[in-house]
């Protein structure tokens, strides 16, 4: 079933409908493409924001650890004079703090020494129940308190073996979050750019290649519609839509080459089929106004039309050969010994005329070719030459392995030849010029040369150097010789 236009998966734009009625090709991959990348991005912009947060936070909850170690190896070595809460207190005092930053000290039974703005902290119950009860281990957290971000470190303070306090510091985290949003922003500004210029050059791109892949389509449909001179040309780059585009106008020139050798041999073999006909028909028209009354008559309009039918009857089976050879796709190679092959032929056409048949030199060789096809085309040839030849001449029938690795199978006869500026005519088909006779069909050449093309070889036609006649070789490509006897 065909496919109309309007249903055809091609973009839009390489088509005459309105727009609107239906996303294209290129719209639709675009648009796939579009989700694919911003989900990408996404993740980017995603990774990039926390990595940026974990880094930061990382860093305040260092600085904080850093004021930790301190504290506890101040304690560790204040004067045994000296109390625990004496200390916290002039270490405080005597340890700036960064701005944003805070310190709660718990001291069991102590109370508490604090620096900076701590009363929401101080109360946050996430931190108060570490007032009566330390941590086990330095925790670290980021949490909102009274309003504010904080990067928060709490960790318990041992003197000896015994945990005597908490130790909680804060960093009050509201640049970051600020820088952050600043970072944030700024990436998913940059992958929206990136976003659409990904999609606009691949919608681009997209609409490019599918305008030239409809061009292809509204070719074929013209070529469906009996245009076979319809071509793509060059499609401007040697991609693969070119490479397509030159494989397609191949296929064509093909085509076009292969309909007209059909319209060619339809003419021919009307032409040819018209006179056997006309004859037949005008004797029995002739024989029904006269009557049926003188059997000699009578006898002579069968015998001619039956003769006519006859020859009717070969061209057709000689067409059909022709059919049959030019189909590559219906050969049946099989190995075959060529000097076992060629003598049962020469023997086979002796019957023909009266001859001089000699088999010629045949090299030890195997092939793989059709066996039929091929001795039907031979056997053309030697009919060709048995009608070119004189009573009593010679035909001869030989094969040569030649240099390059190809097989010629040469048919050589003793007639006038064939002179050079016909031997391309020969080779068509109903085409005899020079014919001795007028009982050939003008057919052997050209099944000859048919049966050659389909086992990828070709005929040469030149002189006989013994014979002086016409030489017509079937060469077959190295790649159907098997084996070589030794």
């Amino acid at each position: 079933m065909g496919v109309s236009r309007a249903e055809r998966p091609v973009d839009d734009t390489a088509s005459d409908e309105p727009k609107g009625r239906r996303i294209g090709s290129a719209g639709r991959l675009a648009s796939l493409h579009a989700a694919v990348l911003a989900v990408v991005l996404g993740v980017v912009v995603v990774a990039l924001v926390r990595s940026f947060s974990a880094s930061y936070e990382s860093a305040a909850a260092s600085s904080l650890g850093l004021q930790l170690s301190q504290f506890e190896r101040g304690a560790a070595t204040r004067p045994a004079s000296e109390g625990l809460k004496p200390f916290a207190i002039r270490f405080l005092q005597t340890h700036p703090l960064a701005s944003g930053n805070a310190v709660i000290v718990a001291l069991r039974g102590r109370g508490l020494v604090v620096t900076g703005n701590t009363t929401a902290i101080v109360h946050d119950p996430r931190i108060h129940k570490w007032f009566a009860l330390p941590p086990v281990s330095t925790t670290a957290f980021t949490a909102t308190i009274g309003g504010v971000p904080l990067e928060v470190v709490a960790s318990p303070i041992r003197i000896g073996a015994a945990s005597v306090g908490t130790y909680v510091a804060t960093s009050d985290l509201t640049p970051f979050v600020a820088q952050r949003q600043r970072v944030l922003h700024l990436s998913l500004a940059e992958a929206t750019i990136a976003l659409l210029v990904g999609v606009a050059s691949a919608f681009w791109l997209l609409r490019r290649l599918l305008r030239r892949v409809g061009r292809i389509t509204s070719t074929a449909e013209q070529i469906g519609s009996g245009d076979l001179g319809q071509r793509l040309g060059t499609q401007g780059d040697s991609d693969e839509v070119g490479e397509l585009a030159h494989t397609f106008d191949s296929m064509l020139d093909r085509l076009d080459n292969s309909m007209r050798a059909q319209r060619r041999l339809l003419a021919d073999v009307s032409h040819q089929l018209r006179t056997p006909v006309t004859v037949v028909r005008g004797h029995l028209e002739v024989l029904n106004r006269t009557g049926e009354e003188d059997l000699a008559e009578v006898r002579e309009t069968l015998d001619i039309a039956i003769d006519e039918l006859d020859q009717m009857a070969g061209l057709i089976e000689r067409l059909l050969t022709l059919g049959h050879a030019m189909e590559a796709d219906r050969l049946d190679p099989l190995d075959v010994d060529l000097r076992e092959f060629l003598p049962p032929i020469l023997d086979a056409v002796r019957v023909l005329a009266p001859r001089g048949f000699e088999l010629g030199a045949v090299p030890e060789v195997t092939i793989h070719v059709d066996a039929t096809q091929l001795r039907g085309a031979l056997s053309n040839l030697l009919d060709n030459a048995v009608r070119a030849t004189p009573p009593e001449g010679i035909v001869v029938l030989g094969a040569q392995l030649r240099g390059s690795g190809e097989v010629a199978i040469d048919v050589e006869d003793g007639g006038t030849g064939i002179p050079a500026a016909q031997r391309g005519a020969v080779l068509e088909r109903f085409s005899r010029p020079g014919a001795r006779d007028e009982d050939g069909s003008g057919l052997g050449l050209a099944i000859a040369k048919a049966v050659a093309l389909a086992h990828g070889g070709e005929i040469e036609i030149d002189q006989s150097p013994r014979l002086g006649g016409a030489r017509v070789s079937i060469v077959l490509p190295a790649s159907v010789v098997r084996t070589e006897v030794r």
